[in-house]
């Protein structure tokens, strides 16, 4: 049992900041002696899980297996669920997974804010996709042939003052979140209620859902949104794609 902690403490020595060590190096990180941490480097070697070039050890793709195997068995709203907690505890709102259900974006995966009087949307809640951020992330990944045939299906029903009910206007809006790879929503859906989302990809570069965050619009400005949220967002979209392609063997 020992010999397997001194093991994993190795693979653990590698890190973002550190992808690669020295033999001092890596027994320094894992309080290890010299002798007992080069036996272990030098199996791992052999083994493909860790490459030397003569100085520095570093971790192979061969290493990433280990991530797959735990990855491979969980759904996108399980993988996605740990990100979405730390975004939410970043930015101390609601966030938020969703997917495109008919006329209605189905809300999947969630973690509340921290904060006492922070938006709630359970898991499973619908709202109509052009009403929310979520809805026109999801849209603008659409082939135009099937948002085409999206629109047709439905109407594009006024569910506040604000919501937009103009098919050109409508698609003029879709055509933005697909440019600038975000979608905003301000009172669409209830009034003082803010969105912001963004798609995920799959490993082909299809849409298979999108990630968001609810915000009180009166609570930050329009500036500060673009400044300081949206960024984190994208941030933790890209951790979600990283994830989900290490999942289906694309890592």
């Amino acid at each position: 049992m020992r010999s397997v902690e001194r093991t994993v403490a190795v693979l653990r020595a590698f890190t973002a900041r550190h992808p690669t060590r020295t033999l001092t190096e890596v027994a320094t990180a894992c309080g290890l002696d010299r002798a007992g941490t080069r036996r272990i480097l030098l199996t791992l070697v052999e083994l493909g899980y860790v490459r030397h070039d003569g100085r520095e050890y570093s971790l192979t793709p061969q290493a990433l297996e280990f991530g797959h195997a735990y990855l491979s068995g969980r759904s996108l709203p399980q993988i996605a669920q740990p990100h979405l907690d730390r975004l939410s505890d970043t930015v101390r709102e609601m966030t938020a997974l969703g997917v495109l259900e008919g006329p209605d974006v189905r809300y999947v995966a969630q973690a509340p804010g921290p904060k006492l009087l922070s938006v709630t949307i359970p898991v499973g809640t619908r709202f109509p996709a052009h009403t929310v951020s979520l809805g026109k992330a999801l849209l603008a990944g659409l082939p135009p042939e099937d948002l085409e045939i999206w629109l047709s299906a439905g109407t594009l029903d006024p569910v506040t003052p604000h919501t937009l009910t103009g098919r050109r206007e409508f698609l003029a809006e879709i055509a933005t979140v697909r440019r600038r790879g975000f979608a905003v929503s301000e009172g669409e859906l209830e009034e003082g209620l803010l969105g912001v989302a963004a798609p995920v990809r799959d490993r082909d570069g299809a849409v298979a859902a999108a990630a968001n965050i609810a915000l009180d619009a009166r609570g930050r400005s329009g500036d500060e949104i673009h400044r300081d949220v949206i960024p984190l967002l994208l941030t933790t979209v890209s951790r979600i794609e990283a994830d989900l392609r290490l999942r289906t063997g694309d890592g």
